[in-house]
């Protein structure tokens, strides 16, 4: 079956294809970036993952507008910063920040604070024939360390301990993170959903 995705996230790509299984094939929407993207005015993860599915549904090359279509929503919700950065995770530093400048301003925000919990969640939408199917949520509790830690991974990785793994994300394997990831959790239920 093929699944077509609406991100221009390499990053966020290869976790999708590293999840999915050889029966499972994900494209990126063709075209994808001549889209205008659509304005995320959603005050959730939810509500920002539907409004992107149906806005790029409907962008489907006409041959393939019976195929299945998802988008994602995903972030990081600190406890202490009540949920921010939340559905600016992206943009926190900025409309064109990096992860660098996110990062920095959420170690600054969090400077004198004592509860660093959070948790990264993931939203995914599907969408068919224009039409939302459903959508599967994933979350991960960890905490937010005082300095970068790690090289791999991307957003905040490098600040998000994991207790379990003794480490941030951002120092494990790509291939570790995806067995407890937020995103890995909302892809399983988004694939067994399809593989019904």
């Amino acid at each position: 079956m093929t699944l077509y995705c609406a991100t221009s996230n390499e990053g966020k790509l290869r976790e999708f294809r590293a999840a999915s299984g050889a029966d499972l094939e994900i494209l990126p929407l063709p075209d994808l970036r001549t889209i205008d993207p659509p304005e995320e005015s959603g005050l959730t993860f939810e509500e920002n993952a539907i409004l992107k599915a149906l806005y790029y549904g409907a962008h489907m090359p006409k041959e393939d507008r019976g195929a299945y279509l998802f988008a994602e929503d995903s972030g990081l919700e600190v406890d202490d910063l009540c949920g921010d950065p939340g559905v600016y995770s992206a943009r926190y530093a900025g409309p064109d920040a990096t992860d660098e400048a996110n990062n920095q301003l959420l170690l600054e925000r969090l400077a004198h604070s004592t509860d660093r919990a959070g948790r990264y969640v993931c939203v995914i939408a599907l969408v068919k024939d224009g039409e939302l199917v459903n959508t599967f949520r994933g979350t991960v509790e960890g905490e937010i360390v005082t300095e970068p830690k790690g090289s791999g991974g991307f957003g905040y990785d490098p600040l998000f301990y994991y207790p379990e793994f003794g480490m941030t994300f951002a120092e494990v394997p790509a291939e570790r993170k995806a067995q407890v990831s937020h995103r890995a959790q909302a892809l399983a239920a988004l694939f067994s959903f399809l593989r019904k």
